[in-house]
Formats: C-alpha cells, structure tokens, sequence
C-alpha cells in the first residue's frame, strides 16, 4: 500500500477546517498531519512535521496566503501548495502562480474534485479549477501583433498545454494523445524555451498573462 499524503491544513476558519480534515482522514490515501490557523504556526509545524501539501487558505484575517508563499519560497521548501479559497482577485491568482503555488480551488467544489486536485498536485502537476482559469484568461491583456508571430503554438504544443492546464500527468496526456510520454516531456520542455520557464507553475501564469488569446481557447 502506497504512503499516505501527509496534508496541512492552514485556514482561519476553525469549523470548515476541523470539517475538512475530517473529510479527508476518511480517506486512506491521505494523512492530516496538522492543522493550523496562522502562518507562524504553519511555519513552525513545518519545522518539525514532514508535510506533502498545504491546503491553504488566501484570506486568513490579517494575514494573506500569499505571504506563506513568499516565505517557502525564501527557504526553498519544496512542499506543494494548493490554495482553497472562497474567491479571490485575478490580480491575487496571479501573484501565486509567480510565488510557486501549485493550484487553486473552490471552496465550494465537490468533494471529489478536491480529492483530485491534491493527488493531482501532490504528484508534482498543476490543478485550476475551470472557473479560476476562465477569469484569468477573461482578464488578461491582448498582446501585440509581434509576440503573437513570434509565440506562436503548434497543435501538438496547445494540446499538451491545455491537457497541463487540466491538471493531467504526463503519463495521462501521453495517453490522450495517443503518444510516448518522451514525446509529452520533449513538447512540454518546448513550452518552457517558448515561455522562457522552468516550471509548470510559471508556465501556466505566462501562458495566461501574455499569450492566452492564441495558447488557449476557454472551454465549455
């Protein structure tokens, strides 16, 4: 039997946290290890408790989630973070695709697409929930004509970005499309050099940010 993924829950909200890891202790794939609602008290349990995933929370009263963020990213913590949150501004969204935050989901979501979105996630992939990346790409800039020629995508590579917008791994897109996974990590290293990135993460940021009227197409 594989190992539990070991989660930690910061989220200011004591009854939809005690709610959530009561949730997830039901399952045997995942193990809480923690629960917390400030961000000195996420940082200090890290210290001392082997951690897979944060979920965290972007509004934690007079803190920000982002600012847990900043601060792994200044440790160099290589534990993933998947924000759940009951909304937040495109503007916000953004500063955490930069700050390394591996995926963003509804509050509201079903139980099942969380559950999905943290193996997901805790297998190294990205996960959005479709409403994020629809207001994301909604807000973004056009760019000009000249990167437009320059970035422009190949149908296999917009393939591919859209299966990682999906949060699927490079086994599951190389099954999509019915290609070797030496294939899928070729085009994907394409994507980076196009972007100018090193990570899924950036990757999905720049893709909305600069290029999204022709890398991506808003789905039904």
């Amino acid at each position: 039997m594989s190992t539990p993924v070991r989660i930690l829950l910061l989220d200011d909200h004591d009854l939809f946290r005690e709610s959530l890891a009561r949730l997830l202790e039901a399952e045997p794939e995942f193990s809480v290890v923690g629960q917390c609602a400030t961000i000195a008290e996420a940082l200090r349990l890290l210290s001392v408790t082997s951690v897979d995933i944060i979920l965290l929370d972007y509004d934690l009263g007079e803190e920000f989630g982002t600012d847990l963020l900043r601060n792994l990213q200044a440790c160099g913590s290589s534990v993933r973070v998947l924000i759940v949150t009951a909304g937040m501004r495109e503007s916000v969204t953004h500063a955490a695709l930069n700050a390394g935050v591996s995926g963003v989901i509804f509050k509201h979501s079903r139980p099942s697409q969380l559950k999905e979105a943290i193996q997901k996630v805790s297998k190294g992939e990205m996960w959005l929930d479709t409403a994020v990346m629809r207001s994301l790409i909604t807000s973004s800039q056009p760019k000009s004509e000249s990167t437009q020629n320059v970035r422009a995508l190949s149908e296999r590579q917009r393939q591919v970005l859209h299966s990682i917008l999906d949060g699927l791994t490079n086994k599951e897109i190389a099954s999509k499309l019915q290609v070797s996974e030496t294939s899928v990590k070729a085009t994907i290293q394409e994507l980076f050099n196009k972007a100018g990135v090193r990570t899924r993460s950036q990757l999905v940021r720049i893709a909305i940010e600069k290029y999204s009227p022709d890398w991506l197409k808003l789905r039904d």
